[in-house]
């Protein structure tokens, strides 16, 4: 983790309201068995397309679309081929929303694509004083707990956002998207490290 939270003492059975009998790991602390059903596309029960598509391909949402792509490079800047990514968003009204034509929330992969995950959405606004932004939760193998991280964008303004203010300067860099415009629309994209020079920052998020 790039940003170490402050340490705590572990929690242990006396001093938590969890009867001694079903005290141990949590889900997130444990390394499989994992089940298939959590992580499949959604198929025929999903509202829209795939899992990428935070928005569908009709004129109801009157905004920009964009692509927004990357890989998931290890300390030696090789892609990882098998990364988990889910993002969320708000919408123009600086809501999250789980409506019929923005559901705020997708999935993607690196497993195909060229090692590349992508989302096709449009931009969220600022919301509560904050840039416009994805949360990222990324997932692969090796990791016993999952990574959060988030996404700006390079052609908004970003120099009042809490977040990024906290951290030092040349490291904001590692969560803004560059705009490529490109036929199709624009395209962002944004390479995340885990480890090694460009390193991403890394959130702790309880």
């Amino acid at each position: 983790m790039t940003e170490p939270h402050p340490a705590r003492a572990p929690l242990r059975p006396e001093g938590s309201n969890i009867p001694a009998r079903l005290f141990g790991p949590s889900p997130s602390q444990t390394v499989g068995p994992y089940f298939h059903q959590g992580l499949v596309q959604h198929g025929e029960q999903s509202r829209f397309p795939g899992d990428q598509q935070l928005v569908p391909g009709t004129a109801l949402y009157p905004s920009e679309r964009l692509t927004l792509t990357g890989r998931v490079l290890d300390a030696d800047g090789l892609p990882v081929p098998d990364a988990l990514l889910d993002v969320w968003q708000a919408d123009l009204a600086g809501q999250r929303v789980d409506e019929t034509v923005l559901t705020g929330f997708g999935r993607s992969d690196t497993r195909q694509d060229g090692g590349f995950w992508r989302f096709h959405t449009v931009k969220p606004v600022p919301r509560a004083g904050q840039a416009p932004h994805l949360d990222v939760w990324l997932g692969l193998r090796g990791l016993l707990t999952h990574l959060v991280t988030r996404v700006y964008f390079s052609d908004e303004d970003n120099a009042a956002d809490p977040l990024l203010l906290s951290l030092p300067l040349q490291r904001r860099g590692t969560l803004i998207a560059v705009r490529e415009d490109v036929p199709g629309g624009p395209l962002y994209r944004l390479d995340i490290r885990l480890q090694g020079e460009g390193e991403t920052v890394f959130f702790n998020v309880y």
